[in-house]
Formats: structure tokens, sequence, C-alpha cells
């Protein structure tokens, strides 16, 4: 009879580990009064001539201000010349318009410039940091995230960020850029969603002056040197899909009204709650741009899919409003006394959550209920208690911003109608 064979504990098997594939390029000069300099790039375009806004700069006669420009698409990478004087060449032969390949030589008038492409396959492990800025969490989903954004900020690869409402897309895009090397240059955020579709494209684009009145500059214009994110970039209608899709492939965008081409020089981050591929499945959403905006993404997990997180970002959401360490103690004794409390399926409705635990006791507060009506329905229940949260915050949030109801509106990231409308529902209203 043979021996029982000790049972062998089976380990499950490993998550894959994330691989994005970095395209990049190198131009070398190999001609010329800048021999040897060289210049790497994870830019989408890069421009090149005697200007010295131009990425790669050449400092001779022969070379136009802004003699050509490098730009990748879904093909590969793509010479144009932008109306040199001199021309661009192409390994001898003069051209407008080329794909070109690694190994080649670009001629712009006496100067020669060696062209590789690096293609970088980089792993992507759970980061060891249980933060990133301000974006905080030890869980394995959003070590998975941070993981991402370390490896990636200080590159330009364009980044999508996707994930449900309140999850704090927004601030990955602010903390992408500050640890950029755009840092020093502004951040500009469209919410695509919340502006009227007649007025979106010249919050983006701009619109040159008319006989109607004075032009403004556009989004684009004002992120130069810097970064633009677009908010629920799903939002945008298919039309200004399209024309959004030529300015990331160009580079360069002509105001509303206007026929001067103005080149910019920015980082995209683009947010979307809903998926953009499902979107593009639903015909809602441009295949061609889904690619532009996705040198990289990450998918922020929601507040129920990181339960562990909840302390460290009590205590992180509580010092950002200014809560002193009993406070944020008194909300962490809270919340550990009653494990079986529904939390909130986004961050921002911790936030709020937070601010009305720590506040509990404050003076001059109506109090908020403390125990249910057994002879009324859920439905009654759930409204008395929204309704002291409501009138509790908002009494709260006038207090910090000194009545100032814009400042109150942009702390709650709230819509300022909606603000007045609920201030005027609990008599706070001025």
């Amino acid at each position: 009879m043979r021996e029982a064979q000790p049972s062998r504990a089976v380990n499950p098997p490993m998550a894959p580990a994330r691989i994005v594939l970095l395209r990049q390029c190198r131009l070398v000069v190999t001609k010329g009064e800048t021999r040897g300099a060289e210049h790497v790039s994870t830019a989408d375009v890069v421009r090149i001539g005697k200007a010295t806004e131009n990425d790669v700069v050449l400092p001779e006669e022969t070379v136009s201000r802004v003699h050509c420009e490098v730009a990748r698409d879904a093909r590969g990478w793509l010479l144009r010349d932008l109306g040199s004087t001199n021309g661009t060449f192409l390994d001898g032969a003069e051209i407008r318009e080329a794909y070109i390949r690694s190994g080649s030589t670009i001629t712009a008038g006496s100067v020669q410039i060696a062209f590789q492409t690096i293609d970088e396959r980089i792993v992507i492990e759970p980061s060891t940091q249980d933060h990133f800025g301000a974006l905080v969490g030890g869980s394995r989903p959003m070590r998975e995230v941070i993981g991402v954004l370390e490896r990636l900020a200080a590159t330009e690869v364009t980044l999508l960020v996707e994930g449900p409402s309140g999850a704090g897309k927004s601030l990955v895009a602010q903390e992408v850029h500050r640890h950029s090397r755009r840092a020093a240059g502004p951040l500009v955020r469209v919410e695509c969603g919340q502006v009227p579709p007649v007025e979106l494209e010249a919050e983006l684009f701009g619109r040159e002056r008319g006989s109607e009145g004075r032009g403004r500059a556009g989004a684009f214009e004002g992120a130069q040197g810097g970064t633009l994110c677009l908010c629920e970039v799903a939002e945008l209608p298919v039309d200004l899909q399209a024309r959004l899709v030529r300015v990331l492939e160009r580079r360069e965008l002509r105001r509303i009204g206007g026929t001067r081409l103005v080149h910019v020089d920015l980082r995209v981050v683009a947010t979307s709650t809903r998926s953009l591929t499902h979107e593009v499945e639903r015909g809602r959403f441009r295949e061609d741009l889904l690619r532009r905006l996705t040198g990289a993404s990450v998918t922020l997990p929601g507040l129920q899919d990181r339960r562990e997180d909840v302390p460290a970002l009590v205590r992180s959401l509580g010092e950002r409003r200014g809560l002193d360490a009993a406070e944020i103690d008194r909300v962490l004794a809270y919340l550990a006394a009653h494990a079986d409390v529904r939390l909130p399926g986004h961050v921002q409705g911790l936030d709020a959550l937070v601010v009305l635990l720590a506040r509990a006791a404050m003076p001059g507060d109506s109090p908020p209920p403390t125990d249910f009506d057994a002879e009324a329905s859920y439905r009654d229940n759930k409204e008395r208690w929204n309704d002291a949260f409501e009138r509790r915050y908002l009494a709260w949030l006038l207090r910090q911003t000194g009545g100032n109801i814009s400042r109150a509106a942009r702390e709650a990231d709230m819509d300022r109608k909606h603000l007045h409308k609920l201030l005027k529902k609990h008599g706070l209203a001025g």
C-alpha cells in the first residue's frame, strides 16, 4: 500500500506584469555647427528649426525658423516640411511629407540629422509607495496605478485616466503635471461635459477677433508649455472630436474665424468616467482620437474596491480640509466602531462624510438624526438623514469660505447653480 503523499500548497497564479510600450525617437545632428547634439523625445510631434521654441534648435543660416517636424501617427513617424526656404530632404530626396524609417537621414538646409526609433517595453510593477503626491492608496489596485504614474509622469506620453465619478481622476492629472518636466508651466482644465456645446469649440481652440468683439485664446493656447486636462472627454461632440484629432496630430490650430496657424507645445491628459473603448464600439467616440489619447492609460478603482485605503484617505482628506488631529481621530474612531456603515462609492463622497463626522458636535448646528422612525418608510428615513447631512455640510462649507459662494462651489466641486438651489432649500441663502 503506497503512503499518502503530503499535499502541496498551490499558490494562486500571479497577475501578469503590465507592459507599456513607450514609443520614442532619437534625433542626432551628424553634420552642422551643433554636430553631436542629441534629442530623445516621447512627444507626438518634434519640431526642428532655427527658432529657440523648436524642440531641436539648429542655429544656422540655411535652416528656416520652423523648418520641419517629425510627427507620430497610427502608421509610424511622418516627416513634414513646414514651408522651409531650402527644403527638407529624406535620404537625399526632397519631400513635402513622407513616412520615415529608423536609420534614415533628414537634411534641413546644410544640416544632417540621423533619425532612430526607440520602442521601449516598460514592465510596470505595483509601486512600493502608498502615495503619489496627494494621491493616496496602499491597496494593490492603487499601487498598480501609482506604479504607472511613477514611470510615465516625467515623459511626454499622452495619458488617459478612466474610473468612476469621484475616484480622483482630476487629482491624477494634477499630480502627473506636478511630477513632469512641465511642472513650471500651466495646468489648464476643460470640463467637456459642463461647457455648452455651442461654446466648447471656442473654449478649446479660441476665437479670432471679429466685428462682434474681442478675440480670445482657447485652452490649448492657455496651456502652452504645460499640461491640458480634458475632463470627461467622452462628452465631446463628434464634430469637435474630428477637429481635436487634427490638432493633436499636428500640434497646431486655427482659432474660430482665424487664418493664422498657432503652434501649441503641451502635454494632454484626458479623463473619462465612461470606457472610451465601449464608446468607440457604440459609435459615439472616434477610434483615431482614442489612439491619440492613449499613449498610456490607467483605470482608478472605486472606493468599494480599495476599502483598506479608507484610514489613510480619511487622514489625507482631513488634513486637506484643515481638520486637526483630534477631529480626524474622531472620524476614524466612529468608522471603526461602526464597521457596518455604508461608505460612499467614491472619494468625493468620503470627503463629505469626513467633514460631517468631524463637525458632528459643532455648536450652532442642528443635530443629525440619532435614530430611525419605525413608523416611516425607508425612503422617508433616508431623506431625513440626507437633509440633515446637506444642512450641516452646507453650513460648515459657508463658514470655511466666509460665505463666498463661488469659492464654496469650487471647494465642494459642485456646480454653482446647484449650490444656490441647496442653500435656498435649507434656508441658508443670503
